[in-house]
This record gives structure tokens, sequence and C-alpha cells, in this order.
């Protein structure tokens, strides 16, 4: 009988499914279009406030604060909203975000068309539409989950991945364009507008978030198990690694774009917004060639090679000032671009369960967004004083170091884990009803291994274990009965019985494969022993 031990065959793999597949899903086709409008707007307001910026002030420094005020608002929300989104309604959570970024980009339209907007309130405003976006990514991205079949999952988080570079296309152009012919305050008054889409589909939309049937985590506890699992699992602290090797270095380029085009190519917003658009062009291109890619080469080929060439655009928009040559040398720069972030947004995705993704997809959020923070005020600063070509040769040089530092760190094997809940254990058998909030509750797994097993037995019980502290083990380990050579006991402990009952919840395919090995080993014909107890007191009730 099925048991924390584990048992029965893992099912046939899934069927493989075409890129666009997903769209073939009514729910996250309208929100895939309603958030590449919202995206398409937001793109014209980065466009507009940096040009806008630059036109207040000469400073570097001022200009890529501008980015720096989008993104460092993610580092301090994104965990936080990680939290909420995965103990609260994500619909009406995400409604409620995405009203809050409409009425302050509203308020940035309307002082601008009044004259009353300049260079701090700008980054005030700017920090606050930031604040929302940083509270919204964590649901968004999870709910990608809740609107198609794990099966599409991946090719789903490819689409938006195309939906936001599709954005980064046409968004920048339309930007310089509007700025252009209209000015900036147009630019953000159709950026409150692009807000309106999203909010009308999130209303109207029911997707089918998975529901348990035990009381929610509270918002400390749900944290602290969101921390606790990417302290544990390897394969995601690799994506979180490879990350920050390349988003601090590729920060570089677009917080000193605008600069090179006012000041080195003393051109206007129009040719910013081209340069923008040939990055997203670059963009779409890579992501539609990304699924062929991917058949020939393994994603821990593609990530440095795509490092490489990124590095080599930075430096072409440090050394040369041929219009013609910077085009080539952005479009290069989106495919690198897509290629990199494409692979480790799906690698995020794909590695942790539903339970925990959207306090995981946060995590990857805030090294996303203090990279690119972090790094557009380092290489700011850096311009400011010895010029932006100096400070983007550096940034290349440093990125392509960063990318020899990081191929320790492998994204294959983030890919390929199978996180779906198998649902394997049988519930405990009790004497009594228990109280949620009985413990610790301790949990012991008896095997008989043979002697020519014990190596294999004791390298995939120590696998197990880490997924045993990942899903809720305060304490895990395993002894050997020191009177029967090849009798082991495992042991963990878990905080009450509310947070075993969660295990039950949260085990994998992945465990299960490792606990169908275990069974194999267990030399005994029946399961191997599962046994629960309970922390007792002088004055704690009879269970």
């Amino acid at each position: 009988m099925p048991s924390e031990a584990g048992v029965t065959a893992a099912a046939p793999p899934a069927p493989a499914v075409g890129a666009w597949e997903p769209l073939r899903h009514p729910e996250f086709r309208a929100l895939w279009l309603a958030t590449l409008t919202s995206n398409i707007g937001t793109w014209v307001q980065d466009v507009a406030a940096a040009w806008f910026m630059s036109e207040q002030t000469s400073s570097p420094l001022m200009v890529a604060a501008v980015q720096s005020a989008t993104t460092l608002p993610v580092v301090a929300f994104a965990l936080v909203a990680g939290t909420l989104a995965d103990i609260v309604d994500r619909r009406r959570y995400l409604i409620g975000v995405q009203l809050w970024m409409l009425f302050v980009a509203t308020l940035v339209a309307v002082q601008a068309h009044a004259g009353r907007l300049d260079a701090w309130s700008l980054l005030c405003l700017t920090f606050a539409l930031g604040a929302g976006a940083a509270m919204a990514m964590p649901a968004q991205a999870a709910t990608t989950a809740d609107l198609v079949p794990r099966s599409v999952l991946a090719p789903a988080v490819a689409l938006s991945s195309i939906g936001m570079n599709i954005a980064r296309s046409i968004g920048p152009a339309f930007g310089g364009l509007i700025v252009a012919r209209f000015g900036a305050a147009w630019a953000f008054s159709l950026n409150a507008l692009s807000f309106l889409g999203v909010v009308f589909v999130l209303w109207r939309s029911r997707p089918a978030q998975s529901v348990s049937t035990l009381p929610a985590e509270s918002f400390g506890g749900a944290l602290r198990a969101g921390l606790r699992y990417a302290a544990q699992a390897s394969e995601f602290r690799s994506v979180l690694l490879k990350s920050a090797c390349f988003f601090v270095f590729a920060s570089a380029l677009p917080s000193q774009l605008a600069i090179v085009v006012r000041q080195e190519l003393s051109a206007g917003a129009g040719t910013y917004g081209m340069l923008l658009g040939f990055i997203g062009a670059g963009a779409i291109g890579g992501a539609i060639a990304l699924p062929r890619l991917r058949r020939r080469f393994d994603v821990d080929s593609l990530v440095p090679a795509a490092t490489l060439l990124y590095s080599l655009t930075m430096l072409a928009l440090a050394g040369t000032r041929d219009l013609r040559i910077l085009c080539v040398a952005m479009l290069v720069n989106g495919v690198s671009w897509i290629t990199v972030l494409s692979s480790l947004q799906t690698a995020a995705q794909v590695s942790v369960p539903a339970w925990v993704r959207a306090r995981a997809l946060s995590l990857y959020i805030v090294v996303f967004s203090a990279g690119m923070a972090g790094g557009s005020l380092l290489w700011g600063t850096i311009a400011q004083h010895a010029g932006t070509g100096a400070a983007l040769t550096w940034a290349a040089v440093s990125a392509v170091l960063a990318g020899v530092f990081s191929l320790r760190f492998r994204l294959g094997a983030a890919m390929t884990r199978d996180t779906s809940p198998s649902a394997h254990w049988a519930q405990p058998i009790l004497d009594a009803k228990l109280d949620h909030e009985r413990g610790p509750v301790l949990v012991t797994v008896e095997y008989l291994i043979k002697p020519a097993d014990r190596g294999e037995f004791l390298h995939h019980i120590h696998q197990l274990g880490g997924t045993r502290r990942r899903d809720g083990a305060v304490q895990w380990g395993v002894m050997e009965d020191a009177a029967q050579s090849g009798r082991f006991l495992e042991y963990f402990v878990v905080d009450s019985w509310l947070e075993h009952l969660r295990q039950h919840e949260r085990v994998t395919h992945e465990e299960k494969h490792l606990q169908d090995k275990l069974r194999a080993l267990h030399r005994n014909a029946q399961p191997p022993s599962v046994r629960h107890f309970i922390g007792a007191s002088p004055v704690s009730a009879h269970p």
C-alpha cells in the first residue's frame, strides 16, 4: 500500500507538444494578449521616462536611476509578493495590483500634461510603478501553470518570453515615435490605458488554481517554507547563481544605450527607439529559432554561447558609432538575450513544484532585478567617471569571466525535474483524531538492506533526505542498527501534525522515483515499515 516509503511505477512521459499549443487554451490566450498590450505600454513608458530624464539632466547616473527605480522595488517586495501569491486568491490579488499601477501611471500622465513632472517626481512615481510590478510578477508568472496543463507548461513559459520580446520590439519603436511626435506626456497616457485590458481579462477569468484541503499557511510560515525550499533545492540554486552571473553585467547595455544615442551619436528619440526595436526583433527571431536550437544543443551549451555573443554586442556599442553596425549588433543582442532569459525562466518554472512556485519565482525575480538595478547603478557610476565606452567594455569582459565561472552551475538537471504531485503517500492510520497543532512529529522508515546494496542505498537515501527537508522536515537522518548490520532507520521531524499533512500534499513524482529505488533495495517482501510519533508532555491531551 502507498506510504512515505514509496511504491508503484511511474506514469509514462507525456507526449511532446508544439510551441504554439498553449494558445489553444482560451484563458491563457486572453491573458497573453492582454499582457502583451500592457508590456508594450510599459516599454513606451520606459522609453519616455529615459528620454524625459535625459532632457532634464545630462547625468548618466540619473538616467540609469530610472531603470533602477523600476527594478529596485522588485528586490524589496518580490519575496513578500511571492509568498502572498501562494497563499491567497491570485486572481483577486492580481486585479488589485493592476488597479494600483493604473492609478500611478495615470498620475504620471496627468502631471506630465500639466507640466508639473520633474526629474525627482518621475523617479518617485517610477518607483511606485515598480512596486506594483514587483507585487504582480510572482503571481503572474505562477498563474501560467494555473491556465494550462503541465504538459504544455514549458511552451507556455516560452510564449510568455516571446510576448515580452514582441513588446520589446514594438514598444520602444512605438514609444520613440510617440515621444518624438507628441511628447512624453502622451506616451505616459498610453501606458496608463494599457493596464485596462489585463484588469478586464482577470475579472472575467477563472483560473484553475490548485486548492488544498488543509488550512492556509500563515504568511510567516509560508515565507520560511519558501526560503527553506530554495536553500535545499540544488537545481533551483543553480538557476539563481547562473542568473546572478549574467544579469549584473548584462544590465550595462540597456542602462547606457540612451546616453550613447544622445551624446555619442548626437541622435534623437527615434534612433533610440529604433535600436531598442532591433533588440526586440532579434529577441523574437531568437525565440522562434530556440526550439530548433534546443534540439541540436543542450541548454548548458546554448547559455554560455549566448553570453559570449551578448558581450560582443556590448563591445560593439562601446567601440563603434556606425549606425548600421549598431543595428546589426542590437539584433544579435536580442537573440542572445532571449536565449539566456528564456532558458533561465523555463528552468526556474519547471524546477519547482506548484505549492511553492510563486515563492521560488519571486526569488528568481529578485536576483534578476537586483542584478539589473545594481548593475545599472554600477555601470552608470563608472560611465560618469570613465565614460560610457569604458563602462561597456569592462561590463563585456566581466560578463565573459562570470560566464566561465558559472559553467559549474548546470541548468540541464533543473529542466528535467518532474515536480508534479504524485499523491502516493497513504494517509497515516491513527488511534484517534489529532489536533493539527500537535507536534513535533517524528516519522521513521525502517529498511533491510543487503551488504552488497549498502552503497547504493546510502546514496539514494541521502538524496531523499534533501527532498524531506525541502518539503518541511526540520531534522533528517539515517542510522544503522548496531546489533543487526543492514537494518537502517530513516527518520525526519516536522514542527506539527499539520506540517506533516502538508508533506503528503507536496510529495512529487521525483521523490516517488527515489522511493521506488529504495523499495527495490529493501530485502523484505513487505514494504518498509513506517511509523509516526508525536510530541507528548505532561499537559498535552491524549491523541
